[in-house]
């Protein structure tokens, strides 16, 4: 009879263990990560979801996508962790940062680097029929990720201009085209205080009408040209600096910084009389 009612005991709180388990259960990490699905394509919902073993003050866990080429940021978010824990998000996977098929990253981070996590998930491309896949592409200018897509012609570079705030891009139209580009916010933007304000666009000088898309972190730029155009120039109000100008600045500081030492220390060792 008391083994009998040992197993019925045993039996009970099986079941409500397995009852009360979390979706992620016991995470014995700081932090976890995972997709609803494995893999996506073009204009898929991808969702992310994750888990925390600790509530932090400040409750916000950042949340970064990378595309499998260059390791160029193609997303980033912050989301609020719930009572229960955990967190989510949802992207719409493409669009011209996207440029390439793979495994792209998702990178978290709740806090310090002691609590981060990392999954993966498969990007295919466009799949839908009747649907034309996109030429799109990326540069790295200073170390930022820029998407675009081009039609007519080639992007050859793309450069700062500190001076001007604005971003020169040295294109080869062998044809009437078109140049969409996506420009994170952090690289070049256009604001009269908080307010977003108009970027001015020029090609080979002669300014132009275009369109443009707008989310918290880029502003997607539509901008026709003609056959022959050289060079788009768009001038907002901040842009990057480029690395050599800061490299340049360094070493003044430094050649500075070491003629200051040298002074000093050559009158220390002159005996005094």
């Amino acid at each position: 009879m008391r083994s009998h009612f040992m197993v019925f005991v045993l039996t009970a709180i099986l079941v409500l263990s397995i009852g009360v388990t979390p979706a992620f259960a016991q995470i014995d990490v700081p932090i976890v990560v995972t997709t609803e699905q494995p893999s996506y394509q073009e204009g898929d919902k991808i969702v992310i979801l994750g888990e925390v073993k600790e509530i932090l003050s400040g409750n916000q866990v950042t949340i970064q996508v990378f595309e499998p080429d260059f390791g160029n940021r193609v997303y980033i978010n912050q989301v609020s962790v719930g009572a229960d824990r955990t967190f989510t998000d949802q992207i719409t996977a493409g669009g011209p940062l996207w440029a390439s098929s793979g495994s792209y990253k998702i990178m978290v981070l709740y806090g310090t680097q002691a609590r981060t996590a990392e999954t993966t998930f498969e990007f295919g491309g466009t799949t839908g029929i009747g649907t034309t896949p996109p030429s799109g592409q990326s540069l790295t200018v200073e170390g930022f990720g820029i998407g675009y897509q081009i039609t007519g012609g080639n992007i050859i570079s793309i450069t700062p201009d500190i001076d001007q705030s604005s971003l020169i891009i040295v294109i080869e139209a062998v044809d009437d085209g078109e140049l969409t580009i996506t420009l994170p916010r952090e690289v070049i933007d256009a604001k009269i205080g908080d307010a977003d304000d108009d970027f001015f666009v020029l090609v080979d000088a002669e300014e132009v009408d275009f369109d443009e898309t707008k989310t918290d972190l880029d502003r997607t730029l539509t901008i026709g040209f003609s056959a022959g155009s050289e060079e788009i120039e768009i001038i907002g109000t901040f842009v990057i600096p480029e690395f050599g100008t800061i490299a340049a600045l360094i070493l003044a500081v430094a050649i500075i910084s070491i003629i200051a030492v040298s002074a000093k220390t050559r009158l220390s060792i002159i005996p005094k009389y």
